[in-house]
């Protein structure tokens, strides 16, 4: 089997929703040396793209998405349980990501906090709703360089602004670079609030990342 068909099998698997397929493609794609970085990105993440957009296009339901994601973590668990501790311990930098209060979106964020963690960094993923103090609070904790924020609707954008002037407030803003992604959310956006980069998908993301941080 070919690479791509591995990463179709794992993608495949991930639509399913099927817990028991993705850890099958998990091992299978394990068995043939495929880094755990590619079979992330190239497959579960790419799989979990394709779920979210039949849930957008009402070809699948919340129940179906919330299944997939399962699936999706329980094959990247797997993943991890398998990384050697000296690479388990390379941390490039700390991360903290979370959606903003007021929305409960939070497949994007997650595929993200996935690509993020399977690139090297550590990542603090605060979960969806996440009330805005919540992320100063995170960053002061764990020393993060970095906060990404997503948003999926027009009415919870504003929040990105928000906590970039909560950061200025709190005297975080020059040690803490600011990412913001989601739906609605634009270059222009991040430029105009005053953030350092826009990410429109989680391999953006992880680019972004880098260039900011190394």
């Amino acid at each position: 089997m070919s690479k791509e068909e591995t990463f179709k099998l794992l993608s495949d698997a991930v639509v399913s929703c099927k817990k028991d397929a993705v850890v099958a493609a998990v091992e299978k794609a394990k068995s043939e040396g495929i880094e755990p970085a590619e079979i992330i990105e190239k497959g579960l993440a790419s799989g979990m793209n394709d779920v979210g957009i039949m849930f957008e296009r009402g070809k699948l339901f919340l129940p179906h998405v919330m299944m997939a994601a399962g699936a999706m973590e329980a094959g990247v668990k797997l993943l991890e349980a398998d990384m050697p501790k000296d690479a388990a311990k390379k941390k490039l930098a700390v991360i903290v990501n979370g959606t903003v209060e007021g929305d409960v979106h939070d497949i994007g964020k997650s595929i993200v906090s996935t690509m993020l963690q399977s690139s090297g960094f550590e990542v603090h993923d605060l979960g969806r709703d996440v009330p805005l103090q919540d992320f100063i609070d995170k960053v002061k904790e764990t020393g993060a360089s970095m906060v990404g924020m997503s948003a999926l609707m027009t009415t919870t954008l504003p929040g990105q602004r928000e906590v970039i002037e909560m950061l200025k407030e709190q005297g975080l803003r020059d040690k803490v670079k600011v990412m913001v992604g989601g739906a609605p959310a634009t270059q222009t956006w991040a430029d105009k609030i005053g953030a350092d980069c826009y990410a429109e998908n989680a391999s953006e993301a992880v680019a972004r990342a880098k260039e900011l941080l190394l």
